[in-house]
C-alpha cells in the first residue's frame, strides 16, 4: 500500500439474477460505498469516492476491477476528477479491469478537469473474454487559470490497451501537450476546448451499428465535432469535439442509452449525485 495514495479492488460476481460484491478492498484516498441498483435488472452501480477532492504531485492510484461471468456493473465517480499543480512528480492513474464471459462493464466516470501546470498520466488495461461488453468514456476538460486561458496544464498522457482472449484489439494513447503543441490549432482541439472518447467492444458491434449509432446523433452535431470508427475486432471508438462538459456528456448518453436499449432491453440510466 505504501506506494499507493488510494487503491481500490472489487469483484463481483452474479447470484439469483443479481449482480453482487463478492470482495471488495480499499484503502487510503479511494472507497466505495454499499452498490446501487438503478433498475429491476439486477445491474449494479458502484460510485468510486476520492474524499482528498483532487490529486496533487505525487499522488498515485491504483483500481483493479474483476467481473465474473454474467456479472453487471455501472462503474462511475462521485464527482469530477481535479488534478491540481503537479510541479515535479506527475499524478498516475493506473486502473485493470477484467471482464468474463456475458460481463458487462459500463464505466462512465466524470471528467477529468486539469488546473494550471498539472502532470498527469492514466494508464488503463482491459482483459476480455469473448462474449463479453465494454462501454468506456472519458472527457478531459481544462481547468480554471488566473489569467483565464485555456491550456495552462502541462500536459495529459491517457494510455488505453484492450485484450481479447489475450490479443491486443485495440492502442489508444493520447497526448495533449500544450507547451509543446498549438493543441488549438488543426490536427489537435482546432479551436475546441473539451474533447469526449468512447470505447465500446462486443460481438453485435458492427458497421451497420455503428451507422444506426451515427444516426442517433443527427440532431446532437451543431456546435461540436464528432468521428466514429472501428476497432479491429468487434467494437468502435467515437471521439468528440466541444465546448462544455454538458454536451459531450449528453452525446455519450444518447451512445450509451442506445446501445442499453438495442442490445439489453434497458431503460437510459440516471446517475443522480447531486
Amino acid at each position: 500500500m505504501k506506494q499507493w495514495t488510494g487503491i481500490l479492488q472489487l469483484v463481483m460476481e452474479k447470484k439469483k439474477e443479481r449482480t453482487v460484491t463478492k470482495t471488495v478492498y480499499f484503502q487510503g484516498a479511494l472507497k466505495v460505498m454499499r452498490p446501487n441498483y438503478l433498475d429491476s435488472s439486477g445491474q449494479a452501480c458502484f460510485f468510486v469516492i476520492n474524499p482528498g477532492g483532487g490529486y496533487v504531485g505525487g499522488d498515485r492510484y491504483r483500481i483493479e476491477v474483476t467481473l465474473e461471468e454474467n456479472a453487471e456493473l455501472i462503474l462511475t465517480t462521485q464527482s469530477a476528477t481535479k488534478v491540481y499543480r503537479t510541479l515535479i512528480t506527475p499524478v498516475l492513474q493506473e486502473t485493470e479491469f477484467i471482464l468474463k464471459k456475458g460481463s458487462v462493464l459500463e464505466y462512465i466516470p466524470d471528467p477529468l478537469i486539469a488546473y494550471r501546470d498539472a502532470k498527469y498520466h492514466q494508464n488503463t488495461v482491459i482483459r476480455m473474454e469473448k462474449g463479453s461488453t465494454l462501454l468506456y468514456t472519458d472527457i478531459l476538460t481544462p481547468g480554471w487559470s488566473p489569467n483565464g486561458e485555456w491550456f495552462k496544464y502541462d500536459y495529459l498522457r491517457l494510455k488505453n490497451e484492450i485484450y481479447m482472449d489475450d490479443e491486443l484489439i485495440a492502442f489508444d494513447h493520447l497526448k495533449l501537450e500544450p507547451s509543446d503543441s498549438q493543441v488549438e490549432d488543426i490536427g489537435f482541439m482546432e479551436s475546441y476546448t473539451h474533447l469526449g472518447s468512447m470505447l465500446v467492444v462486443d460481438e453485435r458491434c458492427t458497421p451497420s451499428f455503428l451507422h444506426q449509432l451515427y444516426e442517433q446523433l443527427e440532431d446532437y452535431k451543431q456546435g461540436c465535432t464528432l468521428g466514429m470508427s472501428m476497432l479491429y475486432e468487434s467494437g468502435c471508438t467515437i471521439r468528440i469535439l466541444g465546448s462544455s462538459t454538458q454536451q459531450i456528456e449528453e452525446i455519450l448518453a444518447v451512445c450509451t442509452s442506445f446501445i442499453r436499449r438495442e442490445w439489453f432491453t434497458k431503460k437510459p440510466m440516471l446517475l443522480r449525485k447531486y
